[in-house]
């Protein structure tokens, strides 16, 4: 476990960034990165996947799920296992209300009739981070990679495309750069105005590593979410137990998502979709990879969210809950899962979890003054 209470926390197993299990050398001293897997191609590889003529269709698609009405049925989370986790404390509850977004570019709006911000009062992120590497990568700390930058108030998360391996190369070390220069970007933004676009922009310009990654980058500003997703990765926001945002997935094709890479080969940080989203004291924001995504609906994510608040927990342990039941799914053979539902309508024969890297970053958002009481 990585926790610090400077700005930025690093944390992981990154050789190239001179880190040992959870610690950066001075050069980026207040962040949390950690770290996960996929495919260069990263189309369907699975030994169990083949297309039949027929095939029922389950649940509902994995890049819909952004689009699906509120539902607040609520079940609770489930116990844990080894963490890598990260970060402050925390706060509570949430508000509702759903909104939807298409797959158009420039930035996506959200408007709400119950902006509840008042006056005087400045918006504040808690964060805390779980990061459960594939089983089969604990060792080498998998190809995931995330920061938590407190005192800029933003995060971001990344996976590398583990498909690199075959070629000799360390996918995550690309992810773990590509959010380390994330970190150094943001350190150079104006204080409060952060660009998330700009960030991932001069990330990727400037980093050396071999391989490619999805990423998400979300800053809090003085007119609330701004962010970046590029891939699979992404971001939801909870409040009052119904997900209101969810980013949509961007993939060239089923499993083949949208990827960086050193150089121009690949997808540019401009094909990016860049939200602006309001937010409230209460609301929960749910950032992850899609060891995450892949594995739990909406409503699943949402309802440990529920179960944590009500219980009085931080955002590091609603991290951690969320990435075991993520982890539980990942291992069954016997329920549908988003991966599953999206395979199917892909024309494949597939059922179950997808087994993967898993990153969760939870922000809780709170007003300066109610931050400030509960550090108290």
């Amino acid at each position: 476990m990585a926790v610090s209470s400077s700005g930025v926390v690093i944390g992981g197993f990154v050789d190239s960034l001179k880190l040992k299990h959870g610690h950066l050398s001075s050069s980026a001293s207040s962040a949390d990165i950690l770290y996960g897997n996929r495919s260069i191609h990263p189309r369907i590889s699975l030994k169990n996947l083949e297309r039949p003529n027929n095939y029922a269709i389950y649940g509902q698609l994995l890049h819909s799920i952004g689009k699906r009405w509120c539902n607040c049925n609520l079940s609770s989370g489930s116990g844990s296992r080894a963490f890598h986790s990260s970060l402050p404390s925390c706060l509570s509850a949430g508000t509702a209300r759903d909104v939807s977004f298409d797959n158009s570019g420039g930035e996506e709006q959200v408007t709400s009739s119950e902006e509840k911000i008042s006056a005087g009062k400045t918006l504040k992120l808690l964060s805390g981070s779980c990061y459960l590497p594939h089983p089969d990568k604990e060792d080498t700390g998998g190809e995931d990679a995330h920061f938590i930058c407190a005192d800029e108030q933003a995060i971001g998360v990344a996976d590398g495309v583990g498909g690199w391996a075959d070629l000799g190369i360390d996918a995550g070390q690309f992810s773990r750069e590509l959010m380390s220069k994330s970190v150094s970007a943001i350190q150079e933004e104006p204080k409060g105005s952060i660009n998330p676009a700009r960030v991932l922009e001069k990330a990727h310009s400037s980093i050396k590593a071999k391989g490619s990654s999805t990423a998400c980058v979300i800053a809090l500003g003085d007119q609330g979410l701004r962010a970046i997703n590029l891939g699979d990765s992404g971001f939801m926001v909870v409040r009052d137990g119904c997900t209101i945002f969810r980013s949509p997935v961007q993939q060239h094709d089923f499993n083949f998502t949208y990827q960086l890479e050193s150089g121009n080969n690949a997808d540019l940080p401009s094909s990016g979709q860049i939200f602006a989203v309001p937010i409230a004291p209460g609301d929960v924001i749910i950032a992850g990879t899609d060891g995450l995504f892949d594995n739990l609906y909406n409503n699943e994510i949402t309802a440990v969210v529920v179960h944590a608040l009500r219980a009085g927990f931080g955002p590091e342990v609603t991290a951690q809950k969320i990435a075991a039941l993520g982890r539980e799914r990942a291992q069954a053979k016997d329920r549908q899962t988003p991966f599953s539902t999206a395979a199917q309508d892909a024309g494949f024969r597939y059922y179950g979890g997808k087994l993967d890297d898993i990153t969760v970053v939870v922000s809780y958002v709170t007003s300066s003054d109610e931050a400030s009481s509960k550090k108290s």
